[in-house]
């Protein structure tokens, strides 16, 4: 489902990705750990179109990403893939139910269905009596969660994640943990996750290592 071969990266005269290749499938939830400067937040960026290679091919859903530029790569970005990150980035004048529609109606979906789907995914992680609180108003668990039903709204066909557990305590990462287990199992939903947390990479189907910009071990599944 996301092929990506060879990635390279330079900043300047420092080469960040070292022809790193990864291949995730459809339903799976694949972390990618290693050392603080590894490479992996980039590599994650860039698969995520957040950011471009210096060499390397890009294939999701079968799109060539690294081919796709200005609108066009807005727009599938919007489109197909989810994001969560360690700070929910959640807009603070507007309600849960409003940040969780943002990305549906900068697609263009009707305002009512968004509204409708985003009560649905509210309701289900269990945030139905918070729909009209603003960010500032929901504890950190309830703005990952409300983050999450962002990531979901326009039905990814991957959720990418770095360190979204990184400002939780415990209790609440363990719980992001076990919602994103659900969401695979019930729903086929794929994850690609960088993250510190070892609780959460054993609790992934693949864990995948990264050091120097170079993707150490890459168990690659038949489809």
């Amino acid at each position: 489902m996301l092929t990506a071969t060879n990635i390279e990266k330079y900043y300047g005269s420092l080469q960040v990705l070292k022809g790193a290749s990864l291949e995730v499938h459809k339903g799976e939830i694949v972390s990618i750990v290693g050392s603080s400067g590894a490479g992996k937040s980039t590599l994650l960026h860039i698969l995520g179109t957040l950011d471009k290679p210096d060499k390397g091919e890009i294939i999701l859903a079968g799109n060539r990403l690294d081919k796709l530029y200005g609108n066009a790569l807005s727009a599938f970005r919007n489109r197909h893939i989810g994001f969560i990150f360690q700070f929910h980035h959640l807009l603070p004048e507007f309600t849960a139910l409003e940040n969780v529609c943002m990305p549906g109606w900068i697609y263009g979906a009707k305002k009512k269905e968004s509204l409708e789907r985003a009560t649905q995914l509210l309701t289900h992680l269990g945030l139905q009596n918070r729909l009209k609180n603003k960010p500032n108003e929901l504890s950190g668990g309830e703005q990952q969660r409300v983050a999450v039903c962002r990531a979901l709204i326009n039905k990814p066909d991957i959720i990418m994640a770095d360190e979204p557990t990184g400002n939780l305590d415990s209790a609440n990462a363990r719980e992001l943990h076990n919602l994103f287990i659900t969401l695979s199992r019930e729903y086929q939903q794929t994850f690609l996750i960088v993250t510190h947390n070892e609780e959460l990479a054993k609790m992934s189907d693949r864990v995948v290592h990264m050091k120097d910009g170079k993707i150490l071990d890459n168990n690659f599944i038949e489809g």
